[in-house]
């Protein structure tokens, strides 16, 4: 798997979920459990991975709609 997004708010990886969801490519977020454990302040970012190779894809739906990614 690759880390497709990594950011601290949780409206983007819902937003991102349902965009990829639409477009049938699975994804697992992680660090969810930390988030919680830090008191849900935002401190701790929380990743989205999909598999390798559904990465490219999924990067181009997310830039298609207007999602700043890191270049990993």
């Amino acid at each position: 798997m690759k880390q497709l997004l990594r950011t601290t708010d949780p409206t983007q990886i819902v937003y991102a979920k349902a965009l990829l969801s639409g477009e049938d490519i699975d994804c697992f977020e992680m660090d969810v459990h930390m988030s919680v454990l830090e008191g849900s302040i935002g401190i701790l970012p929380r990743r989205l991975m999909v598999r390798d190779e559904d990465h490219a894809q999924a990067r181009r739906i997310l830039k298609d709609n207007d999602f700043e990614l890191e270049d990993l």
